[in-house]
């Protein structure tokens, strides 16, 4: 049976209870209209072109907002997407933000991001299966949310070291904002029936996930867009069941004391 790790043990305290905690300073918010997508659209903007050059702003859509021109990171692959915020309760701010790029409902063999980008070595094939694939995409945290050593430069903010998240005085402190995305991924995921995922994360993201039990399986080489990326696949009823065994108070966190495993 796969062993919780120290570190994973770590945030594995019967003394705070994590889901409570988070939710103290965050919300999540799902982004059902037109407005809350343009906050998405405006984060990874911030995320994507100012913060980590990743994208050009010139690439960018550009609306108006009082008068002002504000700048849009979008593609093609919105408009079959969920997308996510978490927002700072006390600031306001959104933190956070991640989107599902679903099935095509009109032809499941329409390529995902990952398929575009990544010469994968398994790739989906199954209709079946397809019908219920998602891909994990735009997974962005902002850099007023990213305080420690390495988050910089990163996406996820997760650095290269994943110890640093679980020193001594953090121990206690709320989990990292990459576990509140990944509850808006489990939310969207449940709301659609999806069974699998896609997905391009940094390794040091992947590190991370597994110490809380949330494993995927590398499908293809590593591939250098935007760093090091590593194309991945996993299937969410083995996902979850093994996060629960391995660290319950993150598993709560994330399926909201079950309601979504």
């Amino acid at each position: 049976m796969e062993m919780a790790s120290p570190l994973a043990a770590a945030v594995t305290d019967d003394r705070i209870d994590l889901k409570a905690k988070f939710y103290e300073y965050f919300e999540l918010v799902p982004a059902l209209t037109e407005d809350l997508k343009r906050e998405a659209y405006k984060l990874r903007f911030q995320v994507y072109c100012l913060e980590t050059g990743f994208e050009r702003k010139e690439d960018c859509q550009v609306v108006y907002e009082d008068g002002r021109e504000v700048y849009l990171e979008t593609d093609v692959y919105d408009c079959r997407s969920d997308h996510y915020l978490v927002r700072h309760r006390r600031t306001g701010l959104y933190a956070a933000t991640v989107r599902l790029v679903l099935p095509d409902p009109a032809n499941p063999l329409s390529p995902y991001p990952m398929e575009a980008h990544c010469a994968l070595t398994e790739p989906v094939t199954d209709l079946a299966v397809r019908k219920r694939l998602a891909e994990i995409s735009r997974f962005a945290v902002s850099k007023d949310f990213k305080r420690r050593h390495g988050e910089a430069g990163t996406l996820a903010g997760v650095g290269p070291e994943p110890q640093v998240y679980f020193a001594p005085d953090e121990r206690r402190i709320l989990p990292h904002l990459t576990v509140g995305l990944f509850a808006a991924i489990v939310r969207m995921t449940r709301a659609r029936g999806i069974t699998h995922w896609y997905a391009v994360m940094e390794p040091a993201l992947l590190r991370l996930l597994r110490l809380f039990g949330i494993k995927f399986r590398p499908i293809g080489p590593d591939v250098n867009y935007h760093g090091l990326r590593r194309p991945c696949l996993a299937e969410v009823d083995r996902v979850l069941p093994m996060m629960r065994r391995v660290n319950p108070l993150v598993w709560a966190l994330i399926t909201e004391d079950g309601l979504y495993a």
